[in-house]
């Protein structure tokens, strides 16, 4: 089913249009009689998992070492 509505329609229920786009209904906004917008579903991101970069990241030995452009400031 193609749900299109008017940019300018001040009484649009965004709720039902996104929950039609939920269900795979094509969703479109027309301006002016010209479909400019359809509203898709993005696809689920991948879960996080606790501990997935475990070795992917090493911090320099001099990590938190002062920066030479401070040095003036430290004196």
């Amino acid at each position: 089913m193609l749900n299109q509505i008017n940019y300018n329609d001040s009484g649009v229920r965004w709720r039902k249009l996104v929950d039609a786009a939920l269900r795979g209904e094509k969703v479109i906004i027309a301006k002016d009689g010209k479909q400019i917008v359809e509203l898709v579903v993005m696809a689920p991101s991948t879960p996080r998992t606790v501990g997935s970069a475990k070795g992917k990241i090493r911090l320099a030995s001099d990590f938190d070492a002062p920066l030479d452009d401070f040095n003036e400031y430290a004196a």
